[in-house]
């Protein structure tokens, strides 16, 4: 936590509600004192994601992933630690407070915040830029004949970049913006780029400039479009990727578009940034774009937190169909379905919009086909079912395309929808798509798992099953947590014949206040990460742990005296089975397996949770109503 104190984050925590939170991302339904919800981060159809309440906490028990409101926010929105707070933050209004910082992130952070800054500003000037620069006619020429006026140009801060160099330049300078800062920004290019001292080309020249936004709805990066034919530059170019912008990540028009695509249950996606942005400026306000790339499987995770449906309506040519086939395969890989606006041949919803109109449209949207209705329809109107080759060309195509799918009960619906558009047996096609399925196939969200290919997996700290109890009970009692500081001796001795006793030990130090789960979720988010997924794998055995949190910690501590004992005199036991053993080894163990046997007489009881002990063992007396879980094989 290097940026943000410590105190901050537990007023984040303790100001944000996790069952609010979550539930503005997932639908979730109350079940007893818990909320259950199907997990947001892998496809199932049974929910087993749960939000707790009480402690402030999710967990899913499919795919294990569990944590506070910052870990969910985390991993849901793909955000740092560091944003994660921010976002909460303001979310809560709370204020931040800075805590001694960490030299490399605080320049880290410096350097995105200073980006971003330039892109305003930069956005600002360009805007300008096309309103007065009397050089700036043709590019608004471009807009007025395209059917846009000053509005949308307002409504967008589209710019235009001057042709001159120097025009850009001098303003970055007057603004005191470094040429590295430029090139961090991807504004500006080193002529050479092994030489610092060669000097800066700007990489957009007379160009309208269309600011690209995440989805907060700051600028990050701009896409220029061509307003003179030039063979040797493509029609729209894009910002290279830097620190604050991964095109793969963004999708434009998001920031304005996801309140309305909780509306209306569905995204519209695009081909293009002009066809985005005719939708919305006609009231179709659920429109987005990819940014003049190949969808990609980050694109369909990050539609996934806003929706379940998508309709893509991309240019009728062969280009738009094969751009949509490849959208279809990232997005029900996602688990998402999928309908296909059909657009007139020669139109796109740019087009189609100013020569009929936003109803007309709307039409369209309203009568979008199932995928594979729209691919096998297309391909029959095209003249593809005229033979038996072709209908099983259009057969493999089909099940290469079902075999992406993640939804199994939407899958099997679609294949009776291609059974009956191509005339063949149902059985033929599970069959074809049983063997596709054989071959190794992308798990949903592999794009971003493949970010962590190279990264080792986490491994869960060794717990044993009474020292998880004493570190519930320390974070969830005072009582418990005082008492057991004060055994931190008997604890630290128990170290080599029970693991997990550092962990414990790191709780009772840093003594997080039990009754407050804002102080208790900042203590567990500092952890390691394997001493956190320690602690999550736990919680069922823990869910049966009682209340009162002094007498289990008694009792569990005299549970784990007495399996150190045990565990001490087994060892003594095989010692003196070694041969060889001299006088003064041998006196010793003698000794020492007297003084166990004493203390074990003391005690008088064994631990029903040492897997080396017969069932009959030591079953502690526990508050009416309470049992401790059976132990695990």
């Amino acid at each position: 936590m290097p940026q943000i104190s410590k105190d901050s984050i537990e007023k984040v925590l303790a100001a944000t509600d996790i069952v609010d939170l979550i539930s503005s991302y997932v639908p979730l339904k109350r079940a007893g004192t818990q909320f259950k919800a199907n997990c947001p981060f892998h496809h199932e159809k049974t929910p087993s994601f749960s939000v707790s309440p009480a402690r402030q906490t999710f967990k899913c028990f499919g795919c294990g992933k569990g944590g506070n409101a910052l870990g969910f926010v985390m991993e849901y929105e793909n955000l740092p630690f560091v944003d994660a707070v921010r976002k909460l933050a303001t979310r809560a209004s709370i204020p931040l407070e800075a805590d001694v910082s960490d030299p490399q992130a605080d320049q880290s952070r410096r350097l995105r915040g200073r980006l971003i800054e330039l892109h305003r500003e930069a956005a600002a000037f360009f805007h300008e830029r096309l309103l007065k620069d009397p050089a700036a006619q043709h590019a608004r020429d471009y807009l007025k004949g395209r059917g846009f006026g000053r509005d949308m140009a307002a409504n967008w801060s589209i710019g235009w970049m001057p042709e001159q160099p120097k025009a850009f330049l001098d303003w970055a300078r007057g603004k005191k913006y470094s040429g590295r800062e430029l090139v961090a920004a991807g504004l500006t290019a080193l002529r050479n780029e092994d030489d610092a001292s060669s000097g800066l080309y700007v990489r957009f020249r007379d160009r309208l400039m269309f600011p690209i936004r995440n989805e907060m709805g700051d600028v990050i990066a701009f896409s220029g479009r061509q307003l003179r034919a030039d063979t040797n530059s493509g029609k729209y170019i894009n910002s290279p990727e830097t620190v604050i912008f991964r095109k793969s990540n963004v999708l434009f028009a998001l920031d304005r578009a996801k309140k309305p695509i909780l509306r209306e249950k569905a995204a519209l996606l695009c081909e293009g940034q002009i066809d985005a942005i005719s939708c919305h400026e006609l009231g179709i306000d659920h429109a987005i774009a990819p940014l003049g790339t190949a969808f990609t499987q980050q694109h369909a995770h990050l539609l996934r937190r806003y929706t379940t449906s998508v309709l893509l309506c991309y240019d009728a040519d062969n280009a738009g169909i094969t751009a949509s086939e490849r959208a279809f395969r990232e997005l029900v890989a996602e688990g998402l379905s999928v309908r296909v606006v059909e657009m007139p041949e020669g139109d796109d919803p740019d087009t189609y919009l100013k020569a009929h109109g936003a109803e007309a449209f709307r039409g369209l949207l309203e009568n979008a086909r199932e995928f594979f209705d729209f691919k096998l329809g297309r391909a029959k109107v095209n003249g593809a079912f005229q033979s038996a080759a072709e209908r099983r060309t259009l057969a493999g195509e089909c099940v290469g395309l079902l075999a992406a799918m993640t939804d199994a009960v939407a899958r099997d619906h679609q294949i009776n929808v291609v059974a009956t558009h191509l005339q063949t047996s149902v059985a033929a096609l599970r069959g074809a798509l049983a063997k596709a399925l054989q071959k190794p196939q992308r798990e949903p969200n592999a794009a971003r798992q493949a970010e962590h290919d190279d990264e080792p997996a986490v491994v869960p700290t060794p717990l044993h099953r009474i020292v998880a109890c004493l570190c519930h009970l320390a974070l969830t009692s005072a009582p418990a947590q005082h008492f057991l500081a004060e055994q931190f001796e008997t604890l630290h001795e128990a170290n080599p014949w029970l693991e997990g006793i550092p962990l414990l030990e790191s709780i009772l130090t840093a003594v997080p206040d039990p009754a407050s789960h804002a102080a208790v979720n900042v203590f567990l988010g500092g952890l390691p990460a394997a001493d956190r997924l320690a602690l999550g794998n736990d919680a069922a055995l823990l869910e049966g742990m009682p209340a009162e949190g002094m007498q289990a910690a008694e009792h569990t501590l005299a549970m784990l005296s007495a399996t150190v004992l045990q565990r001490r005199d087994a060892r003594v036991k095989a010692d003196l089975k070694q041969p060889g053993l001299s006088r003064e080894r041998l006196i010793g163990l003698l000794e020492e397996a007297k003084e166990i046997s004493a203390l074990l007489r003391g005690i008088g009881q064994r631990s029903e949770f040492d897997d080396e002990l017969p069932a009959s063992t030591f079953k502690p007396k526990l508050p009416a109503g309470r049992k401790w879980p059976e132990r695990k094989s």
